[in-house]
């Protein structure tokens, strides 16, 4: 089992680090965190050269990957329905292609999709058992930027940026058309947007939580901007009771629950602008009540220094808490799925898979791959591995196939993956 060291945060499985970082213990790793600003800030953002010449992910020895659909554009998240029907929600930033950076405005059309986000939830469905579809339908359109999606009884739930809605659904359907009713609003906007609205149901059923990332990098719009944000919330599922199950969290995207303990787990996207090294995105189970430390520290209790004295919350910061797994620095973690199935080899049985989007503010492009945390009696067993990879084509020329980000099982067992960037989804089976 190797330590997950390729393009991102190196740390030692074994031994404390030496040097003048500061050494942070997490649930299996020893991490020897650099100083702020060791490295300089930069703005590297990959170009996406969409699979080209039979070129695909590579899994490990024994899986196999496989194309289940393309021509999808922004395909960011994956749900599967009780009747193995799989819906993928489609959007993107909403921006024009470019970003004033100090003056300058950068590309960053070459990273992903550019212009108008899709903004629509798509249906495949397999009619004759081989694992791809021969069905592919709209199932909704017109929506603000959906991530999120739940089944629960007939009713669906969208998360889209700006709040809850949900509307009627019976088993088989290929689109929804009736209008949905809103039952929650939620803060959008904000810096690089953070739009994205995830959303799961507690295993008893009783509880809703949602994840809202950040309106800025920093809080540097003034923390009123931030109200409701950087938090998972906790509603009833009428939209009602709100509160704060969990705070500090920059940018809280991927929730699941881990299938042993019944804990609820997050990955998170970590600050920006502090060096090539931090900060750390990471994954972690979410206390109730629990503070992560953002903005005013990371990694648990470790001072951001682009705050004052009188600007910091030293109240805050004692309480922040260290996460379980580091996941490397700009990795953008986004997607994240336990396995809960028997089909893939033993060791990979209740771990967890991530998918990472990859960064733009590292000098080396990092993540654009699929991390598995091994897992054991419902805790992390070791670091972060590499699961699927090939995502990069030309490290020195910053080119990339495509942007992994959602994560989901089919009811065989198999895996699938959407990336975004070049609008794909790959499925990975194991054995024949």
């Amino acid at each position: 089992m190797s330590c997950l060291v390729s393009g991102i945060l190196t740390w030692s499985c074994a031994q404390k680090g030496t040097g003048n970082g500061n050494v942070v213990e997490t649930a299996v790793q020893t991490l020897e965190l650099p100083a702020p600003y060791e490295t300089k800030s930069v703005y590297n953002f990959s170009t996406v050269v969409g699979w080209k010449d039979g070129a695909k992910p590579v899994a490990p020895q024994g899986f196999t990957v496989t194309k289940y659909a393309d021509s999808l554009q922004s395909a960011r998240w994956i749900y599967v329905l009780p009747n193995g029907d799989v819906l993928v929600a489609q959007a993107n930033t909403h921006r024009k292609g470019v970003v004033k950076v100090a003056g300058a405005f950068v590309g960053l059309h070459k990273s992903g999709n550019s212009g108008e986000s899709p903004n629509q939830i798509t249906l495949f469905r397999d009619t004759d058992g081989d694992g791809l579809p021969d069905i592919r339908s709209v199932f909704m359109k017109d929506l603000n930027l959906p991530l999120g999606m739940l089944l629960i009884g007939n009713e669906f739930y969208v998360a889209v940026t700006d709040g809850i809605y949900v509307f009627p659904y019976k088993t088989g359907d290929l689109s929804i058309a009736a209008t949905g009713r809103k039952i929650l609003d939620l803060p959008a906007g904000g810096y690089n947007n953070h739009w994205t609205r995830n959303l799961v149901i507690r295993p008893d059923s009783t509880k809703l939580y949602v994840s809202v990332g950040s309106a800025s990098n920093i809080g540097e719009h003034g923390m009123q901007e931030e109200v409701r944000r950087a938090n998972i919330l906790e509603i009833n599922l009428d939209g009602t009771g709100e509160r704060v199950f969990a705070s500090g969290l920059r940018n809280p995207v991927g929730m699941a629950w881990e299938p042993i303990t019944q804990t609820l787990w997050t990955v998170v996207n970590e600050r920006d602008k502090l060096g090539d090294e931090l900060v750390p995105d990471y994954a972690t189970s979410v206390k109730d009540g629990g503070f992560y430390g953002w903005p005013y520290s990371y990694f648990g209790q470790h001072l951001d220094p682009r705050f004052t004295e009188k600007e910091q919350r030293m109240d805050l910061v004692k309480k922040a808490i260290v996460p379980d797994v580091a996941l490397g620095s700009h990795t953008a973690s986004l997607g994240l799925a336990f396995y809960t199935h028997d089909r893939f080899p033993e060791r990979y049985r209740g771990g967890a898979f991530i998918g990472q989007r990859g960064s733009w503010n590292r000098s080396e492009l990092g993540g654009y791959k699929v991390a598995f945390i091994p897992f054991k009696d419902g805790k992390p067993a070791g670091p972060p591995e590499d699961f699927l990879t090939g995502f990069i084509h030309n490290l020195e020329k910053g080119e990339v196939y495509g942007r992994p980000v959602g994560i989901a099982f089919l009811p065989d067992g198999s895996m699938l993956v959407a990336e975004d960037a070049a609008n794909t989804v790959w499925r990975v089976t194991y054995g024949k």
